[in-house]
């Protein structure tokens, strides 16, 4: 698959793909979620080259907040409904098409804009519905370094 010079913006979905889905409540009230170092190397790789990237979630957190600012994204959108509305704003402010966007997506709710974008990419353990269309699968499941892996072997090639 030829996709150089045909990704401006990577967006990714947060539970499911950047974390194993797994919700960590303890007795004092706190909550955790896990990250994968990896995939923080990989939009790292990605920012140095001029491909800005976000996070899409219908969570609202300020564990996601703290990861976003860590990651120094250009985006975080939380507690979104409707995800394709975000893509429009995104492709309207960047003055690109929804072809030159890879998002990452796991579950129902992240299936329309997976449609919409030039490359979609999922974890392993997507729903069905989701690995349906996706230009990617990746190797791995959600939590274990999808972004890494997109980034070695598929989005490498476009930057």
């Amino acid at each position: 698959m030829n996709i150089k010079g045909k990704i401006n913006v990577l967006l990714t979905d947060c539970d499911g793909v950047l974390t194993d889905g797994g919700m960590y409540y303890f007795d004092n009230g706190l909550e955790a979620k896990k990250f994968n170092t990896r995939d923080g190397m990989a939009i790292k790789q990605l920012r140095e080259k001029g491909i800005k990237v976000g996070i899409i979630t219908g969570e609202n957190t300020n564990i996601v907040k703290n990861r976003a600012k860590k990651l120094k994204l250009d985006y975080l959108f939380l507690g979104v409904d409707n995800k394709r509305e975000v893509l429009e704003i995104i492709c309207e402010k960047e003055k690109i098409d929804y072809q030159n966007v890879a998002y990452v997506g796991d579950d129902l709710n992240d299936l329309e804009i997976l449609r919409k974008v030039g490359f979609s990419i999922c974890p392993n353990d997507a729903c069905r519905e989701v690995k349906e269309i996706c230009t990617y699968i990746s190797s791995k499941d959600g939590g274990q370094g999808v972004i890494r892996d997109a980034v070695d072997n598929l989005i490498r090639e476009a930057i």
